[in-house]
């Protein structure tokens, strides 16, 4: 059956507006003169400051830690201004230049987040034998030197919101930092909850920022215990920090934060699923990327010790690089000298995120942090992620 429908004259004439609308508004934004913005807006002056691209800096001082292996690299804003404020525990990721690649690392920040309002960052260092940026800022970096690095990173500290008044904090080795930042926060009135801190070393004379972890502890709202795995003496705990442990010194509502190497990692596994805890109550400062990925059960056998042939896109730039099996995309693009961005180097923040056009590759579960729709549309965070075939992917240039 026939419908028949009438239009009335006003009818009309609204329908051939509606139809003509993106054309008109096209022509009234083409005939408007550009103009640059240029009112102070404080929102955005605001915005800028707590969130900016980039940070540019200068090494103002480096602290040598001679039992720790340490060191301590103080920075100070290029501008001599103020540095974006942070929330302790957060990191940086530090853009270096090292021979003929260009890469970045994600560091935590060990100073207070007052001191950034005066234009200071403290970054800690640690070596690590074979490594390629520890060994640069331990035996390289100097006083005057400029870096570029990104805005304070990370979802690494205590949240009222979410987190019980007593945070747990299991650190080893240069994993103190971000606890460093946190004790100095509360000491200073910016934080308030209370922090126990257990620290593992491996001897005495290794701890790291001991007397300033000893004199911080003096606060009622600080509690610090040394956890010796090699040495056994008078006012230390002596082994692992295990299960046992944790409930020695954790009461009855509290979170657990851990930041450490990666045997503390594997081995805390095992022993906090004795705590009965929630999973929100555990949280892990980002671990980065497995080291021996080939003595993963999942890893393709037939891939150990190869070397692929990566082909990389990046804008209308194209090139081939060799990418062993055993090593993250991303170490093998730095390698070549391309400059592609990253910021925490575990699998977790997407900064990294690429297409693939082609190609296998595997990426560990422990690092595996993809969305659902990047996983099902092909797309890998290279930092994670180890060729095991020949590839195609296309790297965004870098955003810092």
């Amino acid at each position: 059956m026939a419908v028949n429908v009438k239009i009335g004259l006003i009818g009309a004439l609204d329908m051939l507006k509606f139809k003509n609308m993106a054309k008109v508004r096209e022509n009234a934004i083409q005939a408007a003169p550009a103009k640059e913005i240029t009112a102070d807006y404080a929102i955005n002056n605001n915005a800028k400051a707590l969130h900016p691209d980039f940070v540019k800096l200068v090494v103002s001082d480096v602290i040598d830690h001679p039992g720790a292996a340490s060191k301590t690299i103080v920075f100070k804003a290029a501008d001599g201004g103020k540095l974006p404020y942070f929330r302790a525990g957060q990191y940086l990721s530090l853009k270096m230049k090292i021979g003929d690649s260009v890469i970045s690392r994600p560091y935590s920040i060990s100073s207070a987040p007052k001191e950034a309002l005066g234009g200071k960052y403290e970054l800690t260092v640690r070596t690590n034998p074979g490594g390629f940026a520890a060994e640069y800022l331990l035996t390289d970096v100097k006083t005057g030197d400029v870096f570029t690095a990104s805005s304070p990173q990370g979802n690494f500290y205590y949240e009222e919101l979410r987190d019980p008044a007593h945070i747990v904090a299991l650190a080893g080795g240069s994993g103190i930092t971000p606890f460093l930042s946190m004790a100095k926060a509360i000491a200073d009135g910016t934080e308030d909850f209370k922090l126990t801190i257990l620290f593992g070393s491996r001897t005495e004379e290794q701890i790291l920022f001991k007397e300033e972890l000893d004199k911080l502890a003096e606060n009622e709202k600080i509690e610090v215990v040394h956890v010796l795995s090699d040495e056994e003496k008078e006012g230390y705990e002596h082994g692992f920090i295990t299960a046992d442990l944790i409930k020695k010194y954790a009461g009855d509502d509290y979170s657990i934060f851990i930041c450490g190497p990666e045997a503390m990692y594997r081995f805390l596994e095992g022993e906090l699923g004795k705590l009965g805890l929630e999973r929100k109550n555990i949280r892990r400062e980002a671990l980065g990327v497995t080291k021996k990925v080939a003595e993963n059960p999942d890893f393709p056998e037939a891939a150990k010790g190869k070397t692929f042939t990566l082909k990389i896109r990046q804008g209308t730039a194209e090139c081939e690089i060799p990418a062993s099996a055993e090593e993250p995309i991303l170490v093998a693009i730095e390698r070549a000298g391309i400059t592609a961005p990253s910021r925490c180097r575990s699998g977790e923040c997407g900064w990294c995120r690429s297409k693939v056009i082609c190609g296998e590759y595997f990426a560990p579960a422990e690092n595996e942090s993809r969305r659902w729709a990047d996983k099902e549309l092909g797309y890998i965070h290279p930092c994670a992620t180890f060729p095991v075939s020949d590839m195609e992917i296309e790297v965004p240039g870098e955003y810092v």
